[in-house]
């Protein structure tokens, strides 16, 4: 975890350059990059595809973060998904082909996943954000700011099971 001294991202003020009505959805963004980094220090790369109770693994959920942000942040640029994007959600189901520096690799894609998130909102004008944006194939109605704070809350969402999912498959190799 992080420093217990040091204020959760929220805390630390306002984010340069960021607009004021998306600070929130990068603090969320920055504080799970944190928790996420500090929980998979030391993870044993083994245990990246055990399904304690038959939930998500550890390993679903590295790949989901990083992909579910890259495709949200797509469809509020109105962009539909590219065939990469296509074929790295299928690539999400596990089993996680596993090897010594996988863990490391899938911290580091997220990590560079929230950074291109960071430069989107920066470069999001507030006047923006409430334009119409289509979810998926369907084109489900959005708007920009609901997918912006969905991209948000599904990533804290996802960080949550991650972390007791990893908790709980270390204390079984104990």
């Amino acid at each position: 975890m992080p420093n217990p001294k040091t204020p959760e991202v929220w805390l630390r003020g306002p984010l340069p350059d960021m607009p004021p009505l998306l600070q929130p959805v990068a603090h969320a963004l920055l504080q799970a990059r944190e928790e996420l980094t500090a929980a998979m220090r030391d993870f044993p790369p083994t245990l990246l595809n055990e399904r304690p109770a038959g939930v998500a693994s550890v390993g679903f959920h590295l790949q989901h973060l990083s992909g579910v942000l890259d495709r949200l942040f797509t469809y509020a640029r109105a962009e539909a998904l590219s065939e990469a994007q296509l074929a790295a959600l299928a690539a999400e189901n596990p089993p996680l082909a596993v090897e010594a520096d996988t863990v490391a690799q899938l911290v580091a894609r997220f990590s560079r996943q929230v950074d291109q998130a960071l430069t989107q909102l920066r470069a999001t004008p507030e006047i923006t954000l409430t334009e119409p944006r289509g979810v998926g194939r369907a084109q489900i109605p959005s708007t920009l700011i609901g997918l912006l704070v969905h991209a948000a809350e599904h990533t804290t969402r996802h960080l949550g099971q991650l972390l007791v999912t990893a908790r709980v498959v270390r204390s079984s190799q104990q």
